[in-house]
């Protein structure tokens, strides 16, 4: 489950987005060694992508839902791919919303999976990037100023590491994501993501 990654700053974002209005592909500037980007977690703001009057824009919004749970608050900041394509089939629950009319794209320059599966590396955190890509796209969902990163079956990248992973975009499936045919991209077994321990 996908609780920690490596954020675009906004600026950074605005850039590549003015850029893709301009000339047809984005590209993220070279980040500024000198300043320091903390890497994000469920409950903190950050920046992604939404479809807006004019084409894609930026949005900054806060990462998990708030959602009550046996009388309790709860923040749900990962959704099941399964699960919301069944919810909008039906109609009914938390992300039938948010999947038909909230889509959206999360730009990371990595994202982290604690290594649940094969111990004795129980714990560790797991860094995965996708080569040849300084800055890649999560699907996510959002519902007024909140978002969630979608999440599906491991593909051989992360299944020796982690039993789930975010729905990773390849380069190109942005607008299939956003468009009418999203449910397709569950299957993520033809994406290939290099790993380190962080």
């Amino acid at each position: 489950m996908c609780h920690r990654m490596s954020p675009l700053l906004l600026s950074e974002l605005e850039k590549a987005i003015s850029e893709l209005k301009f000339t047809g592909h984005a590209r993220v500037p070279r980040r500024d060694p000198s300043v320091p980007v903390a890497d994000a977690y469920p409950g903190t703001q950050l920046p992604l992508i939404v479809e807006g009057e004019d084409g894609y824009e930026p949005a900054q919004l806060t990462w998990g839902f708030e959602t009550m749970q046996e009388g309790r608050p709860r923040l749900v900041f990962n959704t099941r791919i399964e699960t919301a394509l069944a919810q909008a089939r039906s109609e009914k629950g938390l992300w039938a919303g948010p999947i038909t009319q909230g889509r959206c794209l999360v730009p990371v320059r990595a994202f982290y999976e604690s290594w649940t599966n094969e111990p004795p590396r129980r714990g560790a955190q797991m860094r995965f990037l996708l080569p040849g890509h300084a800055v890649f796209l999560l699907a996510g969902v959002f519902e007024n100023d909140r978002f969630s990163v979608v999440t599906t079956s491991p593909n051989a990248s992360v299944s020796p590491y982690h039993s789930r992973m975010p729905l990773v975009l390849a380069p190109g499936e942005s607008s299939i994501w956003m468009g009418p045919d999203y449910a397709g991209l569950a299957d993520r077994s033809r994406i290939a993501l290099a790993h380190e321990e962080a």
